[in-house]
């Protein structure tokens, strides 16, 4: 009966977004997953980590900040709005996949996978604000991000394929080499928040815990693991190219060892320059373009067949949907 409709069901009567919007939909969530990092860091680079002294409120007698809290406290509360920002965007994608027919379980799951680890990360946020930015929450709260860029690339990627199972495209050794490229770029950016949590940038002014390492040190172990991931990168490509891989496969691995080169840049100036904030706000970029490169790589590596072909959207109660021939995925 249409009194007993669910929203998205009376959305969908109303409302038939296409693949392409709802694939458009997908990439903004990568979009904002990016600028939640960056503007993250530009809350821990400004010095404005506890430009709101506490949480959910921004002082204990004010939801915003106040004028005598001046700019630090205007970043610090402007990043947690873009949190909001970041929900609606991810909502528009849960609303758009499921109000396309025939619905796509595997795109609406994944939508509210971002959802709650947006709101497990607004948690570890305030708790970040509230132990007076423990570095040990920091680099949670940053891999908590990268768990969301992780998911945001995947539901993104999801939205250009079809809902088969999947099927490899390369022999098992070559997806074995490339599982061990995604593990040693993880560790990279593991070591990189250690990195972070033992360096000079500590998010405010006034003394703050750090990780107890010495920072330098790390950073070489950091720069240890570039060059690994760097050699594994090289390694893959050669090794596609022998197997005579499709040339999109190959193509993404190139276009990851260019990242992992301009972010080589970055880093060297960045250490040689004394860690300037906008350098180091350049390479936190970076980070999440070699990790949205690197997933790339490991998705061009299977198969799920064609998009499934949008069908019209039931309007009465008896009426039978016959579902149109699939449509081509790229």
């Amino acid at each position: 009966m249409p009194n007993s409709l669910n929203p998205f069901e009376l959305i969908a009567r109303r409302w038939q977004p296409s693949a392409r919007f709802v694939e458009r939909a997908a990439l903004a969530t990568v979009v904002m997953a990016v600028v939640i990092v960056v503007t993250g860091g530009a809350v821990r680079l400004t010095q404005s980590g506890l430009g709101c002294d506490t949480w959910p409120k921004c002082t204990s007698g004010s939801l915003t900040p106040t004028s005598d809290m001046g700019i630090h406290g205007a970043i610090e509360f402007g990043n947690r709005m873009l949190t909001y920002v970041l929900c609606a965007v991810i909502g528009l994608v849960i609303i758009a996949a499921r109000a396309r027919t025939p619905v796509r379980r595997s795109l609406t799951r994944l939508g509210w996978a971002q959802f709650w680890i947006v709101t497990g990360n607004a948690v570890v946020g305030g708790i970040t604000v509230l132990t007076g930015l423990n570095p040990y929450i920091v680099s949670s709260h940053f891999l908590l991000s990268s768990a969301l860029l992780t998911v945001a690339v995947l539901t993104w990627w999801r939205a250009r394929e079809g809902d088969g199972e999947p099927r490899e495209l390369v022999a098992g050794p070559v997806r074995q080499l490339t599982r061990l490229l995604i593990a040693a770029t993880g560790a990279l950016i593991v070591i990189g928040t250690v990195v972070t949590g033992a360096g000079p940038h500590a998010g405010d002014a006034r003394k703050v815990h750090r990780i107890p390492l010495n920072w330098q040190e790390i950073t070489q172990l950091h720069v240890d693991f570039v060059y690994i991931v760097l050699g594994l990168t090289v390694a893959l490509w050669f090794t596609l190219r022998a197997v005579k891989a499709p040339a999109d496969q190959r193509r993404t691995v190139l276009e990851l060892l260019v990242v992992l080169l301009l972010q080589g840049v970055v880093g060297y100036v960045q250490y040689f320059t004394h860690l300037p904030e906008v350098v180091v706000g350049i390479h936190m970029l970076g980070s999440c373009l070699v990790w949205i490169a690197v997933l790339r790589v490991l998705l061009a590596q299977r198969e799920r067949g064609a998009l499934p072909a949008a069908v019209p959207a039931p309007t009465g109660d008896h009426e039978t949907v016959q579902p149109e021939p699939a449509a081509s995925s790229r």
